[in-house]
């Protein structure tokens, strides 16, 4: 008795293995972090119904960018979450203000890195209504940029998950991107260039 194979058995018999080297793979050490902690922790955070979301990010940017962040900020809203940023008379902040002061300001919350007498006429002007705004007096001797940096990490700390919108080249808000995974946030990362 003649037994005949066709062509899909014949790839089967004619496959090979291929062979994975287990002592490359990496160890885990007994210091480093447990990843399936921070693994749960991660995904309990993107599946929270309300988060607290941080949008921080660049000043310069054109118009459709900023249009684009104010309708995100205005749909994360709408669904329940709360906004927390900074100041700005333009820019990443100004768009996340403008857009969940339209959904419901009650849901924002802005810190500032200095006072509001601190802060242009412009981003005073639009901060008008806003119901929940942090000012820090104790800093009013710091330099803008020293104030910012410390206002950044206290709305990171602040909040379960990071957006942040920046170019490659703004050293701070990468700072402020690295010290969010340090803290193990839910990262958001817009690169604009």
């Amino acid at each position: 008795m003649n037994i005949k194979m066709n062509s899909e058995d014949d790839k089967k018999v004619n496959q090979q293995s291929i062979m994975v080297p287990m002592d490359d793979m990496d160890k885990v050490s007994s210091d480093s972090p447990n990843t399936v902690d921070e693994l749960a922790m991660e995904l309990a955070t993107i599946q929270q119904s309300a988060k607290r979301i941080a949008i921080i990010g660049s000043r310069n940017l054109p118009i459709t960018h900023q249009q684009m962040i104010e309708t995100l900020t205005t749909a994360l809203v709408t669904q329940g979450n709360t906004i927390i940023t900074s100041g700005g008379s333009s820019g990443t902040n100004a768009a996340a203000i403008r857009g969940a002061m339209k959904a419901n300001p009650d849901k924002l919350k802005v810190i500032l890195p200095q006072t509001i007498g601190q802060q242009p006429s412009d981003v005073q002007n639009q901060l008008i209504g806003v119901p929940n705004i942090v000012e820090h007096s104790d800093r009013a001797m710091m330099t803008l940029a020293d104030a910012s940096r410390v206002c950044n990490r206290e709305i990171i700390d602040d909040c379960n998950q990071l957006i942040c919108f920046l170019s490659h080249t703004s050293k701070t808000l990468h700072n402020a991107v690295q010290y969010a995974e340090e803290g193990h946030k839910v990262i958001t990362v817009f690169y604009l260039d």
